[in-house]
């Protein structure tokens, strides 16, 4: 499976706010990291009121940058993210790692990595 054309396309959903594409990645008991608040969700439906809530409060772009295949099977890839609020005021702009692991050819658990 080409996992690396997957995830760009998860990453290019994501920017463009296509919850419906991104979630045809993921694994219906997905393990998503909640980054904003902190802990953990998952499933389609927590992951998708995640993002709705988070897209009504703050505007994240996450670019991949690099991609690490891991010996035990996840995926690691460098990403640069920018969070701006809603008036296009950047406040966050960091490079940190995703480390992915996958079952059946979707994404099944999400971490991230500083």
């Amino acid at each position: 499976m080409d996992y690396q054309t997957l995830l760009r396309q998860l990453y290019q959903d994501f920017n463009a706010r296509r919850i419906d594409a991104v979630l045809a990645h993921l694994h219906t008991d997905v393990s998503w990291p909640n980054g904003w608040e902190g802990g953990y969700i998952s499933g389609h439906e927590e992951v998708r009121a995640y993002w709705l809530r988070q897209w009504q409060e703050i505007y994240p772009v996450v670019e991949p940058i690099s991609f690490d295949a891991k010996p035990d099977g996840r995926i690691a890839i460098k990403v640069h993210q920018v969070i701006k609020n809603l008036k296009g005021e950047i406040l966050s702009d960091t490079v940190l790692f995703h480390v992915y692991t996958f079952e059946n050819g979707k994404v099944r658990v999400m971490e991230i990595e500083h």
